[in-house]
């Protein structure tokens, strides 16, 4: 079964998301692929989904933010579009407080880990903003360094303020934090549609394993083929290393009829039983991590 493209378009508030939005749709349609869009924003009403075409298939995440307090929503709507849809490509534009890994463990879903390939996270910056941004409270200043830190694509935006010393300056701060990912230049977020493409480059899937090499951020789904000792398990987590930040998934102890929902998130594994038979993916995300390595243990188990 052929997977769902999904790519998160981050960046911080006012950068040009949603310009960059709005010319990967057309870039789409010209390619004659079926897409879809997922917009979130903090509010409780959206503006910036008026700027999408009406023909574009649209789920929008009001309230809040799909890194913390709407990630059921979002799973919710991301079924809504595979289903009612089943588009070729779902791009996401998340809010500008939307922490990259956090936008990333909500999408790897174990429940949509065999319909979705996550293909690129692409992170707007504006010149300016960044050249300013020792003007924002610490929290913010690391987020946008964060944002910056895990693209696979990055798009200095607003090129026409900036002068060419800072241009300069701003490519070699911003490649200096990430030398992984293509930094261009533009204005009105215009960019050639072959650098989407060429995304997928850093990308390649082995062992149902998704690596994203421009990071070193990379994720990992696994598959139980049986149910397994509690105590095994606990071990294993206790072996994890420290750079593996979140696990989610489903697994079956032997004692059980149904499987627990399990979620791991810096160290703290949290177990919640189920009532119903459900796939027993398990997906984790970590930095510089040897999957295969994992991989052999889970066998273990």
């Amino acid at each position: 079964m052929n997977k769902t493209e999904i790519y998160i378009l981050s960046g911080f508030l006012g950068s040009g998301k949603t310009t960059l939005l709005k010319e990967l749709l057309i870039k789409e349609k010209e390619a004659g692929r079926k897409v879809a869009v997922l917009m979130n924003e903090f509010g409780s009403i959206s503006i910036d989904s008026n700027e999408v075409d009406k023909d574009v298939p649209l789920k929008e995440l009001l309230g809040g933010c799909v890194c913390c307090t709407i990630q059921d929503k979002l799973e919710a709507q991301l079924q809504t579009l595979l289903i009612e849809e089943n588009p070729d490509v779902i791009y996401l534009e998340t809010t500008g407080a939307a922490h990259p890994v956090e936008t990333m463990d909500t999408i790897l879903s174990p429940l949509l880990a065999h319909k979705l390939q996550l293909k690129g996270i692409i992170t707007v910056v504006d010149g300016l903003q960044w050249l300013n941004r020792r003007e924002l409270s610490p929290i913010i200043q690391q987020l946008v360094l964060e944002q910056v830190r895990h693209a696979n694509l990055l798009i200095i935006n607003k090129q026409d303020t900036l002068t060419e010393e800072k241009k300069a300056r701003i490519t070699m701060e911003i490649q200096g934090i990430n030398p992984f990912a293509p930094a261009l230049l533009t204005n009105h977020s215009k960019i050639p549609y072959s650098k989407i493409q060429n995304i997928k480059a850093h990308f390649h899937k082995e062992l149902e394993r998704t690596t994203i090499k421009s990071m070193q951020l990379t994720s990992y789904i696994y598959t139980f083929q049986k149910t397994i000792s509690f105590e095994k398990f606990d071990d294993f987590l206790r072996s994890l290393p420290e750079m593996i930040y979140r696990i989610k998934g489903y697994v079956q102890f032997e004692d059980s009829a149904y499987p627990d929902l399990f979620q791991y998130s810096y160290g703290t594994p949290i177990f919640m039983r189920e009532e119903m038979n459900l796939p027993l993916n398990m997906v984790f995300i970590g930095e510089n991590i040897d999957w295969k390595e994992i991989e052999q243990k889970l066998e273990r188990l």
